[in-house]
């Protein structure tokens, strides 16, 4: 049984519940209270040792951070669809695991964290950034359904949560109607589920 550890609010364990639902996997969810403290235990710090979620426990195996998770799950438990092993397309997926993990994660995540725990961040910046990347995705989005190889891959999965929730970080998406077509096509795919603030 696959185990992941889990913190209902974040969007990188959201991905990470999206594609196991995508993928049609049963697992355990184990919550994890950050504001305990639980993810700087030592138990804990055994799985993750920069104390972060999400965690995925499959068998014998660990992985930590959404974006390897999802490379492993598509791997694993995927087809080529999901994530195509030619060097090509593999390539382009990566680009935009790179983009979720940091120039998602330094704009819309941090907007987020800003408004939903008042965090003390630069929100001009975080939100300036933000609309940067939502002028590319917008461009990039013209003239396809999904980021790369005119599918859903787990490109879409990881960079998917953050933009869309962007009205947690009062980001607005109005001026970006390719972007918002592709929120809602990400959202009618055959086992989508939510989390909350994200129907």
């Amino acid at each position: 049984m696959i185990a992941l550890y889990d913190f209902t609010l974040s969007g990188n364990c959201y991905k990470v519940r999206l594609m196991l639902a995508l993928l049609g996997l049963e697992y355990k969810a184990i919550p994890v209270n950050l504001k305990e403290g639980e993810h700087r235990e030592a138990e804990f710090l055994k799985r993750h040792p920069f104390g972060k979620v999400p965690v995925l426990v499959d068998d014998n195996t660990v992985i930590w951070d959404s974006q390897a998770i999802l490379v492993y799950l598509a791997h694993q438990y995927g087809d080529e669809d999901w994530l195509p092993s030619d060097p090509e397309s593999m390539g382009k997926i990566m680009q935009w695991l790179s983009v979720a993990a940091q120039l998602i994660t330094e704009s819309f995540a941090v907007a987020r964290r800003y408004f939903l725990t008042k965090t003390p961040v630069d929100i001009d910046v975080a939100q300036k950034k933000a609309y940067e990347l939502l002028y590319v995705f917008e461009n990039h989005l013209r003239d396809r359904s999904w980021l790369e190889c005119d599918r859903a891959t787990i490109a879409d999965i990881a960079c998917f949560p953050y933009i869309a929730l962007a009205a947690d970080g009062k980001i607005a998406l109005d001026a970006y109607p390719n972007v918002v077509v592709w929120i809602e096509r990400i959202k009618q795919h055959p086992g989508y589920v939510g989390m909350p603030g994200l129907s």
